[in-house]
Parts: structure tokens; sequence; C-alpha cells
């Protein structure tokens, strides 16, 4: 059974193939922009050139071109090898990551939005989302945010102001195996965390 992971929905741009749960082969840059140029030859690198039964992929929240980019590829691959595609949240992800320095504790996961807000959402020393991911400015995050850790891209910035301690990362596909059960969600919608930038004009 292998598994491909494609994650790209945040600054980071990772993929990773899995057999029967033990790491393969993996790749994870930070690029900023150019997802949709590396993405594809970062797969074709992996042994078989990735092919694999299942496909996995980061649904969001994060940047809505990263989200696209991911889920058309790893659709796209789907159709080609006549495979399944399961979802996974981006801040599940980092809370996964943060449990390995922060034990059977809650972790508050907090990443970069748009316009100048941030992605927030808190788990439980399980992994569990306690509510669902928000777009917040961050005033609004600090007032909320409660657990002793905080991890994500904004985790630093969240920490100063609360004096807690944190973990500044971003997901990894190679870590994907660090995702508590029932994270996967079957024939996965982009989670773009906010509304649309643009808007159609109201009719009349």
């Amino acid at each position: 059974m292998r598994e491909l992971v494609i994650d790209c929905a945040t600054e980071a741009c990772s993929v990773a193939l899995f057999e029967d749960g033990a790491l393969l082969a993996g790749e994870f840059m930070v690029l900023g922009r150019g997802h949709a140029e590396r993405l594809v030859p970062m797969i074709e690198s992996l042994p078989g050139k990735g092919r694999a039964d299942r496909i996995c992929v980061d649904s969001g929240p994060g940047s809505f071109t990263g989200i696209r980019v991911g889920l058309a590829a790893a659709r796209a691959l789907a159709f080609a090898w006549q495979v399944t595609v399961e979802g996974y949240s981006s801040l599940s992800l980092v809370a996964a990551m943060a449990g390995r320095d922060w034990p059977a504790k809650a972790i508050d996961v907090v990443m970069n939005g748009g316009h100048g807000e941030w992605f927030f959402q808190p788990f439980a020393a399980d992994g569990t989302p306690l509510a669902s991911p928000a777009s917040l400015l961050p005033e609004a995050v600090i007032a909320v945010s409660a657990a002793g850790f905080v991890a994500g891209s904004q985790a630093d910035a969240l920490g100063a102001a609360r004096s807690v301690q944190t973990a500044s990362i971003l997901p990894d596909a190679r870590l994907f195996s660090l995702l508590p059960v029932g994270a996967l969600t079957p024939d996965p919608l982009p989670s773009y965390g906010r509304a649309p930038d643009a808007r159609l004009p109201l009719a009349g």
C-alpha cells in the first residue's frame, strides 16, 4: 500500500511517498510562490514517479493558489492511476507536528492568512480540533488563544504577545504519518478559511 502525500497549501511545498506507513522518500522546500512550477517535478523525483494506491492532499486553509494547485494535481493523478483522493487540514498537520515537542498538552495553531489576518484553530492534547478554523485579525487571535503552546508560521508573533512557548513550523508532507486517526476526509473540497477576495456583482 503506497500513499502519495501532496502539501502546497502554504508558503511551503512538500511531497512524500509512504509504503505501509513508512516514509520512502520526500522533499520539502519553502517557496512562497511558484508551487505550480515545482510540484510536478518534485512528485516525478519520487520512487516510481510517485505512483501510489492512494493520494492524500492538504486542502487548506491557506493560499488560494496553493490549495488549488495541490488539489488539481491530486485529482489529475488519481484519475490517471484510478485511485482515491483524501484530504487533510494544514492546521491539523501543524498541530500533529508540534505535538512531538509538546506531548499530552493542548496546542493553538496560528498561520498566515490574507489581508493581515491569521488562521487560528485550537487543538486538544490528542490532536482533536476544539473549534473550526477561523480567519481573524491578530488582536482577535491574541484575545481567544488560551493554550500554553502555539505552533505555526505566526507562532512567534502570538507567543511573544502571550509569553508562551512556540514552534514556528509549516506543514510538511514527510510528517503526514503524525496525523491522528480520523484526520482524513474523502473527496476533499478546498478549505480557504475565509471568503474569496473577488466577488460577483449583486444583481440589480
